[in-house]
């Protein structure tokens, strides 16, 4: 999973979640599977650890979203937003 973000400096209360998954992910079953995945991580992780004003964009790779055991994509997942805002 690839994570980016974008801060928008506004006074929005909302946060701003998008979900991508190329045909390199496999056919629409596939990539629907991966997307699924990556809104439920997101559901979990975003009202604690996503920034108030930021959007954010889940990108779902071949073989890794799909197949990833979920406990360890909810962590990846944290680690990135981390990560994100470390850099801010």
């Amino acid at each position: 999973m690839m994570v980016q973000m974008r801060d928008r400096h506004d006074e929005d209360p909302n946060v701003g979640v998008g979900f991508t998954c190329s045909k390199k992910v496999g056919n629409a079953v596939a990539r629907n599977r991966a997307k699924r995945r990556l809104r439920e991580a997101a559901r979990v992780v975003l009202p604690l650890h996503g920034v108030i004003g930021c959007d954010y964009v889940l990108i779902g790779r071949a073989e890794a979203t799909a197949n990833r055991p979920f406990d360890l994509l909810v962590s990846d997942l944290r680690y990135a937003l981390k990560k994100l805002h470390a850099s801010k």
